[in-house]
């Protein structure tokens, strides 16, 4: 009897996947901060690029990593693969506080663009935050009663996107008054530190835009020719994007102008009411905001699984892979996640805090995460001669995109040192967290 063998993925899908892992909700907010971080418009676009290409870096760094360690939704078992246990569980815990800043991020975009709607007059950042924590208890309690997005969802979410990025670009063949100075010579006294400084917070809102090619580790063994296929999806897949960023990044910058993109709200929103007028922006206003809904949803529908499968691999309590067979709802888990979003938002009620927070975070997961690739390269030297993909120029790759987010770590450190030593306390307390709960079992085992 033949054995049936699994779907594998062509070139087109590889690149389709890494398009629509990167393309989230970030494009529609993060030009604001970059924008407002940059000394010059050059400093703007080059800030842009410059991430795009870490992100390739780091794209092709995790595929291999996923080629020679294929495993079912791993991204978090590599760091126990190649790293004390206590590491593994402390760097799993707060990429897990990152993604939970992450979904409280994008609320407060969705919370933006909505208030353009229901206020005639900007609300408060504490208005918009309570916008923001009523649409996660929202769909946190249409969690609970176990309903699920269905694909057909997912897919108008996408639609949705994709049309509001090409309607974005397309301001770009509409007369605009403002006048468009791409200087390397900004008006003032400026030292190469400020260059320096400026880049990098800049860099900062680009990263969290970028963010999601990591997930490539889970496709290393289901790509068809992965030697070829692999490299070239994401490469295409990066190329796109950066292409899309820097388009509607431009469009953003002649449509509404740099100083006034610097300090706007609802980007996207103001650009399409120069464009269509007042039901322009309506539109737009509310089309992002169902968009948002849709990601918290399926933000809060993912994480709770790896919540549940690093309970059941015994790097979170038992009790968070408690389940309400039923209605198929991991409560704990679902629970737990929901309250970190909402914490998040009370304590930091600005997309600005969380942004800097969320990807301080990132920075730490990411530069351990792609540093597994030499321990891991040398524990399958066997396959090295096999189909599995290789990236070239190593290790330089991997050496670019580690350095690119310590760069990120030093910069919100200097530029925002309360909330680097917040999430160093983070780390540090799960770090303690793992020891005393170790103890505690010995203590109860004997």
């Amino acid at each position: 009897m033949s054995v049936s063998k699994k779907p594998l993925l062509n070139l087109f899908d590889i690149t389709m996947i890494v398009i629509g892992l990167v393309i989230g909700m970030g494009i529609f907010r993060t030009a604001s901060d970059s924008a407002r971080a940059s000394i010059t418009p050059n400093v703007f676009f080059i800030s842009w690029v410059v991430g795009g290409f870490v992100a390739l870096c780091g794209a092709l760094t995790y595929a291999e990593i996923g080629s020679r360690y294929p495993i079912t939704g791993g991204y978090y078992k590599i760091f126990a693969t190649c790293y004390h246990p206590s590491i593994a569980f402390a760097i799993n815990c707060i990429i897990l506080i990152s993604n939970a800043s992450s979904l409280s991020g994008v609320a407060l975009i969705g919370s933006e663009y909505i208030s353009q709607v229901i206020f005639s007059h900007p609300p408060s950042d504490l208005v918009r935050s309570l916008i923001a924590m009523s649409a996660i208890i929202l769909f946190y309690g249409i969690n609970l009663l176990g309903l699920r997005m269905s694909s057909t969802t997912q897919n108008i979410l996408m639609l949705i996107k994709i049309s509001m990025i090409l309607l974005i670009i397309s301001a770009l063949f509409f007369p605009t008054d403002h006048t468009l100075n791409l200087t390397f010579i900004p008006k003032g006294d400026f030292t190469i530190m400020d260059y320096i400084k400026s880049f990098g917070v800049a860099l900062v809102a680009v990263s969290f835009t970028y963010g999601g090619y990591q997930q490539t580790i889970n496709f290393g063994e289901e790509v068809k020719n992965p030697q070829k296929n692999l490299p070239r999806g994401i490469f295409i897949g990066i190329v796109v994007i950066i292409l899309l960023y820097l388009s509607v990044s431009f469009a953003y910058y002649k449509v509404i102008g740099f100083e006034e993109l610097k300090n706007a709200k609802g980007i996207a929103a103001l650009v399409a009411e120069r464009m269509f007028g007042p039901a322009g922006k309506f539109a737009f206003s509310l089309l992002l905001f169902i968009a948002v809904l849709a990601y918290v949803n399926v933000l809060l529908l993912s994480n709770p699984r790896v919540m549940f499968a690093m309970s059941e691999d015994g790097i979170l309590p038992k009790s968070f892979s408690k389940k309400d067979e039923k209605r198929d709802v991991l409560t704990v888990s679902l629970t737990v996640y929901a309250l970190l979003s909402v914490v998040i938002l009370f304590f930091a009620d600005t997309f600005d805090k969380i942004l800097s927070f969320t990807i301080f975070l990132d920075s730490i997961g990411m530069a351990f995460s792609a540093a597994t690739i030499f321990i891991i390269r040398k524990k399958t030297k066997h396959l090295d001669k096999t189909q599995i993909y290789t990236m070239r120029f190593f290790p330089l790759m991997p050496i670019v995109f580690i350095s690119a987010y310590l760069f990120v770590a030093i910069s919100i450190t200097i530029d925002k040192p309360q909330t680097a030593l917040i999430g160093s306390a983070v780390l540090a307390a799960f770090l303690v967290l793992f020891f005393v709960t170790k103890k505690s079992r010995r203590t109860s085992d004997n």
